[in-house]
């Protein structure tokens, strides 16, 4: 999941709520959407091989 943030920069949230704190997991903060869209895609494989 990617939100933008106030400062205009976008970061990349775990899709689940962590038990623990009740809050997504912070997975990365980065410049522009497509940087955050490509290493989502990262994530995605590196979870699935």
């Amino acid at each position: 999941m990617i939100r933008k943030l106030k400062s205009g920069k976008y970061r990349i949230y775990s899709r689940k709520v962590d038990a623990k704190t009740h809050k997504r997991r912070n997975l990365g903060t980065f410049e522009s959407m497509d940087e955050a869209k490509k290493h989502e895609r990262e994530i995605q494989y590196f979870k699935h091989h």
